[in-house]
């Protein structure tokens, strides 16, 4: 017969099933119904073969909401033969620690048997309460798996990172995300129209657990037997659906891109207001920025680049939708930004003399000489060491015969390309007017003693330390 606590747990579990969330009560059972994360889950990788095997470490799982930190760590209590301790770093403290760190001493030394401590939310302990877990942590007491949403390497102590195996969990994709709301619709017996469910994962933002609270609402309001519709959706999230489907994809991110480069914060931020309502993925919207920085921007202003890196990480470290503040700053400075394609323009007709032009060798005053053995090849002789003369820069072939003396790179007259234009058109006109007839990177400048011979450079403290020559 079972015993009274076994048969009080048994019977709050029933109840609890029946009362929990959605959310809840589709907690996945077994790895292979954890939607998404199959750089970690999916056969062979590494999560699956250390819980399949029971032979977890202490690891920390970091990623956004609702990506499946606290279930991966249930099914770890259901799959480990060691003691299972949860806690919440928001509700426990030191005291409660010592005491799982106790208790497992005593497991060890009486039975044998390992534990594993599963600490949610792990970045809300300060560093004094994370200190504390590192003793047991480091002599194999206890193992910790540590979930965080936020940057571990920011939140997390770095003894405390260093004894654990780092898992990032990603935002679930919209393919994953519809698979959750489908089971999700079999388990309750519901219907729901494709664009419903597109809707619903389109506004989530890659979190499984907010499309299931929002599905639990949007089913109430459509009501028993009744097909859950856009409507339903809408008033569940307290949004307007937008059209926004494939074509519109492609056509406003398109109008997005020509608005910045047309230099037209206004229009700029209008479509990026509508993207962002229409439940764009935000991590798409930063790629585009970065990506036309350099494509449209330049460098007419390289500081472009910058910004928009800088609010790509914003993007994953803050998340939506205070992101949306990064993104604006982005979008406004990259449009208000003179504008330059010239980087593009000069890798595209490099890459086209790569294709189209015989690829000659590399000549041997560039070739590496740091090797035993390179300067009786050759390798590195006549190099000019540009920082050993007084303007930092020497007339010297740096691309084989083949391709000597074609002009890629064409600076516009736009922001600061227009100094970066006159620099390259002085130095190429010196180019020109040194050539002393000596072979490619010779010239009296190498001699013993003079500008290029490293050996008085280092003398005179310009050149590189011995065993250090420039390649």
């Amino acid at each position: 017969m079972p015993a009274p606590d076994d048969l009080f747990s048994v019977s709050l579990e029933e109840r609890l099933a029946g009362r929990a969330p959605l959310a809840a009560r589709m907690r996945p059972r077994s790895l292979d119904e954890v939607a998404g994360q199959e750089h970690l889950l999916g056969p062979g990788k590494p999560l699956r073969a250390l819980i399949e095997s029971d032979r977890i470490s202490s690891l920390i799982l970091s990623g956004p909401p609702g990506t499946g930190k606290t279930t991966l760590a249930r099914l770890v209590a259901a799959a480990t033969s060691s003691a299972f301790i949860p806690l919440s770093a928001v509700t426990a403290g030191v005291k409660d620690v010592r005491e799982v760190i106790e208790g497992a001493r005593r497991g060890l030394a009486e039975q044998g048997r390992s534990t594993i401590l599963f600490l949610d939310e792990v970045h809300r302990f300060n560093k004094s309460q994370q200190d504390a877990l590192l003793p047991a942590v480091e002599e194999g007491v206890l193992v910790l798996i540590g979930a965080t949403t936020e940057n571990p390497f920011f939140e997390v102590n770095a003894p405390l990172l260093s004894r654990s195996t780092l898992f990032r969990l990603e935002p679930l994709s919209a393919d994953a995300l519809r698979d959750v709301v489908r089971r999700a619709l079999a388990h309750e017996h519901a219907k729901a129209t494709d664009e419903a469910v597109d809707l619903l994962v389109g506004l989530v933002d890659g979190d499984a657990r907010a499309a299931l609270t929002s599905l639990e609402v949007a089913l109430a309001l459509a009501g028993d037997g009744t097909t859950v519709e856009v409507a339903h959706v809408e008033a569940a999230r307290s949004t307007r659906a937008l059209r926004y489907e494939r074509d519109d994809h492609y056509d406003v991110i398109s109008a997005f891109i020509k608005s910045i480069r047309g230099s037209d914060p206004d229009a700029a931020l209008y479509w990026l207001a509508r993207m962002l309502a229409a439940g764009e993925d935000a991590r798409f919207v930063a790629r585009r920025l970065v990506i036309l920085a350099s494509e449209d921007v330049g460098l007419a202003d390289s500081l472009g680049l910058v910004v928009a890196d800088a609010a790509a990480r914003a993007v994953e470290f803050v998340g939506l939708p205070e992101a949306q503040l990064n993104l604006a700053h982005a979008v406004t400075y990259l449009a208000t930004a003179p504008k330059s394609n010239r980087a593009m323009a000069a890798l595209s007709q490099a890459k086209a003399d790569v294709e189209s032009r015989p690829a000659g060798p590399v000549p041997p005053h560039l070739r590496d000489g740091h090797y035993r053995g390179a300067a009786v090849l050759g390798h590195g002789s006549g190099y000019r060491y540009p920082h050993d003369a007084p303007s930092g820069w020497v007339a010297q072939e740096y691309r084989p015969a083949e391709v000597a003396g074609r002009v890629y790179y064409q600076p516009s007259a736009h922001g600061q390309e227009r100094e970066i234009g006159e620099r390259l058109r002085a130095m190429r006109a010196r180019q020109h007017q040194e050539d002393d007839g000596s072979p490619p990177g010779k010239s009296a400048a190498t001699a013993p003693g003079g500008d290029g011979d490293p050996t008085s450079a280092r003398r005179r403290g310009l050149g590189p330390p011995p065993g250090k020559s420039a390649q």
